[in-house]
């Protein structure tokens, strides 16, 4: 793992008495990567009540998946950073379909994060968030029957009654966070930090992302470029109507392992 930005005295070789670092081109180990991705405080965080960052992986060709999963254009060195963001959450974000799709279990506690999330004050492991306007779930799985913090389902106030009581049966807490059918962005993320979930994490899917970016509430987007030409129809990492002036986000860091480079941007 090469940090390439910000710029350091281990980054920029235009000054050639610089030597290399020992070490510099290595795999970071993951106390390193959770320094490193560590979330912003209240005060960096302009007062905010949470912090909603996404974590995105895209080919070079922009498809944001491949036979309709993110794993085929993914790689070990993602996986490490996919783990440290998901220990580094309260709560863990997914729309219905990539639960679905991507057959979500409940996040598991790691010993290498304990101690890091015991002094944070944080549960052993993040909660899975499923958003989802029908509620049409399969509450008899794992992620709903046996997670360690129970998950939660955001739906709007005319989901059906049978479903929101299927999902109550299985241990689900249903949070309603919209007036209609769907589940308003803003409201969602308001709703979560009132309960305590100031660090927000969403994998998706792309209608999920599109929404949080439609409605101003993404603060910060990882995303790894995977060095892979796959194609095809697959969508982008975010879907959805277009925004009406299209929203710029700062670089705040850019890594490189194997080819594949995993940059943060954040909102000015």
């Amino acid at each position: 793992m090469r940090r390439l930005f910000p710029v350091t005295d281990r980054t920029d070789r235009t000054d050639q008495s610089v030597e290399p670092a020992a070490g510099e081109d290595r795999e970071w180990d993951l106390g390193e990567l959770a320094d490193f991705y560590a979330y912003p405080g209240p005060e960096e965080r302009g007062g905010a009540p949470a912090w909603l960052r996404a974590n995105m992986v895209t080919t070079l060709d922009g498809a944001g998946q491949h036979d309709g999963r993110s794993q085929p254009i993914s790689s070990a060195a993602d996986m490490r950073v996919f783990g440290t963001l998901r220990a580094l959450a309260d709560v863990v974000i997914a729309g219905a379909e990539t639960v679905r799709q991507e057959g979500y279990r409940p996040a598991r506690a790691r010993a290498e994060f304990a101690e890091r999330r015991r002094a944070a004050g944080q549960e052993p492991a993040p909660v899975i968030a499923v958003v989802s306007a029908s509620l049409d779930l399969d509450f008899t799985l794992p992620l709903f029957t046996s997670p360690l913090t129970p998950t939660l389902v955001l739906t709007g106030a005319a989901a059906a009654p049978a479903r929101i009581a299927a999902a109550e049966r299985s241990g689900a807490r249903v949070v309603i966070a919209g007036d209609g059918v769907g589940v308003d962005p803003a409201r969602a993320v308001a709703a979560l930090a009132g309960l305590g979930h100031t660090r927000l994490l969403t994998e998706g899917g792309p209608r999920l992302l599109g929404q949080f970016v439609a409605a101003g509430v993404l603060d910060e987007l990882c995303l790894t470029v995977s060095p892979l030409l796959t194609a095809g129809d697959a969508q982008r990492i975010a879907g959805g109507p277009p925004v009406r002036v299209p929203r710029r986000l700062a670089l705040a860091s850019l890594l490189e392992e194997e080819g594949f480079l995993f940059s943060r941007y954040r909102r000015d």
